[in-house]
């Protein structure tokens, strides 16, 4: 044998250990990969099974506008885009010159009538105690006549004298319905009133009311708080009544709404706990929630052009219903969220057990503000200080 064969030569025992290896690393790697199918089907049975997951899900809340209840000329703005504002801080004022003038015209009036009304009330007063004067000369000159009667029958008196005293009672009873006609007539007027309830005053009062309204109305209020968004009003602007000034936007009672496939919805109930990461923060915020309901249509249904599947070109489309979701105000509070935002959702379904539409559920949430009651109760006290200025020491109520 050469000294080159001898350096090819394999020895007969050398290629036993490599299957061997072989066969170790692979029933080593079989066991590895049962180990995790079986440690990702324990994790899918106690875990993913009970996760309904999308990342079609945008944070939403309420737009509210501001808009003008009259019209007029802007000249101020109190606010921009971007601005925090609290309910009731004024965002708009209007040119209040003609309210102005239209409001003190009204308090005038109001004045007027009600001391047009005292003198109603004085006049009734003084009618009354005519009658009365009336009633007590009928009764004087009665007892006249009585007696001129008696002196009659007995020859005593003439019979001109008894028609003298007859003639003297009914002119007596003549002047005495005259006055009580024309106390009922002047009565009626302020019958069972006093100023405060008296029709006139009652009419003037609402016409001040409604210019005190209107003058207050100048100045346009923030309906609710929140950031101000949309401003589209300059200084100088004639605006409408109804014009949309700009938009508020109450950070802290947003949701959030995901786009689940119908596949999914089998086991998303109201009431469930979520979790959700929002892109703008990262994975190291999560939010905490809890789903509020679903709406009642898939959001194709509700389109401005939904589908129309009657034809013979049909292709199955995956439709997805939109599913509302709360969040903890807490955490609103310290990583507040803006509309539009995506979110990425994980919704817990262990409990499956409550009805999925949540048939009957009472409303979770209603919308209030109570800024504009203010105009009301401003001009309710005004109205109640110029009745009180002008009745003090007069008649406030009608004879009886």
């Amino acid at each position: 044998m050469t000294r080159q064969d001898k350096k090819t030569a394999t020895p007969p025992n050398a290629a036993g250990p490599a299957p061997r290896r072989n066969r170790l690393l692979a029933a080593g790697l079989a066991g590895a990969l049962l180990l995790a199918a079986a440690g990702y089907g324990a994790y899918w049975s106690s875990h993913l099974q009970y996760r309904e997951v999308t990342e079609d899900a945008y944070v939403e809340g309420n737009l509210v506008q501001v808009t003008t209840q009259i019209t007029g000329t802007v000249t101020a703005i109190g606010a921009d885009n971007t601005d925090r504002v609290a309910a009731g801080k004024e965002l708009v004022r209007l040119n209040a010159v003609d309210s102005r003038l239209a409001f003190e015209r009204s308090a005038a009036l109001l004045a007027k009538t009600v001391r047009q009304v005292r003198a109603q009330y004085a006049s009734a007063a003084q009618m009354q105690a005519n009658a009365d004067l009336r009633r007590a000369e009928l009764s004087k000159v009665q007892s006249d006549f009585d007696r001129r009667a008696l002196l009659a029958d007995s020859g005593a008196i003439s019979g001109e004298d008894l028609a003298h005293a007859r003639e003297a009672v009914r002119s007596a009873q003549a002047a005495l319905a005259s006055s009580e006609q024309q106390f009922e007539a002047n009565h009626a007027h302020v019958d069972s009133t006093s100023i405060a309830t008296h029709p006139d005053v009652m009419g003037a009062a609402a016409q001040l009311k409604e210019a005190h309204v209107a003058m207050a109305r100048t100045s346009v209020p923030a309906p609710v708080s929140g950031i101000v968004a949309k401003r589209n009003v300059q200084v100088g602007q004639r605006v409408a009544a109804g014009a949309v000034l700009m938009a508020i936007v109450p950070v802290d009672t947003v949701w959030v709404t995901a786009n689940f496939k119908e596949s999914q919805l089998r086991h998303i109930r109201s009431g469930q706990p979520v979790t959700l990461t929002a892109d703008a923060y990262g994975r190291d915020v999560v939010y905490h929630g809890a789903v509020v309901g679903e709406e009642a249509g898939t959001g194709n249904a509700f389109s401005l052009m939904p589908a129309q599947n009657a034809t013979g070109n049909w292709i199955k489309v995956v439709q997805r219903v939109p599913v509302r979701i709360a969040l903890d105000p807490r955490e609103l509070a310290r990583h507040p969220l803006q509309l539009g935002l995506s979110m990425r959702v994980s919704v817990d379904t262990h409990k499956r057990d409550w009805p999925r539409l949540a048939a009957g559920r009472a409303a979770a949430q209603s919308y209030h503000t109570g800024v504009f009651e203010r105009e009301s109760g401003a001009a309710d006290r005004l109205v109640a200080e110029i009745i009180a200025a002008n009745t003090a020491g007069g008649r406030t109520r009608a004879p009886r």
